[in-house]
């Protein structure tokens, strides 16, 4: 089972609209079979927006448990307070009491508490979808704002996903990855078989490729690039081109910056069904063949 995950080491680089709009082509490729979609962005899920996924099963997540104290139990020795790392534990009138929010669920306080008046209560952080959409499963979930453990949601998800593929002889995961290179990212590059990063010729954009294609190395995951709205900055390009070279990373191509890209995405569609005959979509039809060169399907 091959496993694609998209990336791009920063938000706004077109990650998503390069991932929406390869969906239908790789659906209607004979050799690809029961293709599985994971959008692993969970802070901030919008493969969605492109696909329309119709929502067949919600479930809740929990990231872990959060500390409370019992009032009537503490004996206010204060030594809870003074081993929570995190400053989670504030007292008022004698009363000693855990912000839920800067509880990050280590279990010290319970440790160390002499009287046992420290519990866990489990915490809802999110939640966990599986939908039909028109090119296959969708695996994607939502983290609640402010709530952490993003990383343990896209293994969730992603095992599912997995799981799934080998109930329908899937032979294909694409995986919408998260910006960045925090966890949420090494969560979804573990296990990867191969990464094609979506990179753009800025000079944050530059930074931020040699970043997540750093982090994908590491994890002994082999990348590709494509660069995207290349004509907007030249020399930055030609940078991309440099480094991938002098590290032996294969370019796929380059797309243009087109207006049609933005008016497909405003109508809900990726460009390759809402313009399928654009320069665009012609060109990620040809990166799609070498993707699957690539991944030798």
């Amino acid at each position: 089972m091959n496993q694609l995950v998209i990336l791009s080491g920063k938000g706004g680089s077109g990650k998503t609209s390069v991932t929406g709009a390869l969906c239908p082509i790789i659906a209607a490729d004979p050799d690809i079979h029961s293709l599985v979609l994971v959008d692993a962005d969970v802070d901030a899920s919008n493969l969605e927006l492109l696909i329309k996924p119709k929502r067949i099963h919600t479930e809740d997540f929990s990231g872990g448990e959060v500390a409370s104290i019992d009032p009537d139990q503490c004996i206010a020795c204060g030594k809870c307070k003074q081993a929570c790392r995190f400053d989670a534990i504030s007292v008022q009138n004698n009363i000693f009491q855990v912000d839920p929010i800067s509880c990050e669920g280590c279990g010290l306080c319970k440790i160390v508490c002499p009287a046992d008046a420290v519990s866990f209560t489990i915490q809802q952080n999110g939640h966990a979808y599986q939908s039909d959409t028109a090119y296959g499963r969708l695996f994607h979930a939502e983290l609640f704002p402010g709530s952490e453990n993003s990383g343990k949601l896209v293994a969730k998800i992603r095992q599912q996903a997995q799981e799934h593929a080998q109930k329908t002889q899937s032979n294909l995961i694409i995986i919408d990855g998260p910006p960045g290179i925090g966890c949420p990212v090494i969560s979804t590059v573990t296990g990867a078989s191969h990464a094609l990063i979506v990179a753009e010729p800025s000079l944050s954009g530059i930074h931020d490729m040699e970043r997540i294609l750093e982090t994908v190395t590491h994890f002994d995951v082999p990348a590709m690039v494509c660069i995207n709205k290349y004509d907007i900055h030249p020399k930055g390009t030609v940078e991309i081109e440099t480094y991938c070279d002098k590290h032996k990373i294969p370019i796929i191509g380059k797309l243009p910056f087109d207006e049609k890209v933005t008016h497909s995405m405003i109508n809900g569609q990726p460009i390759t069904t809402y313009y399928p005959v654009s320069e665009t979509s012609q060109i990620l039809h040809n990166f799609w063949g070498k993707i699957k060169t690539t991944l030798e399907l």
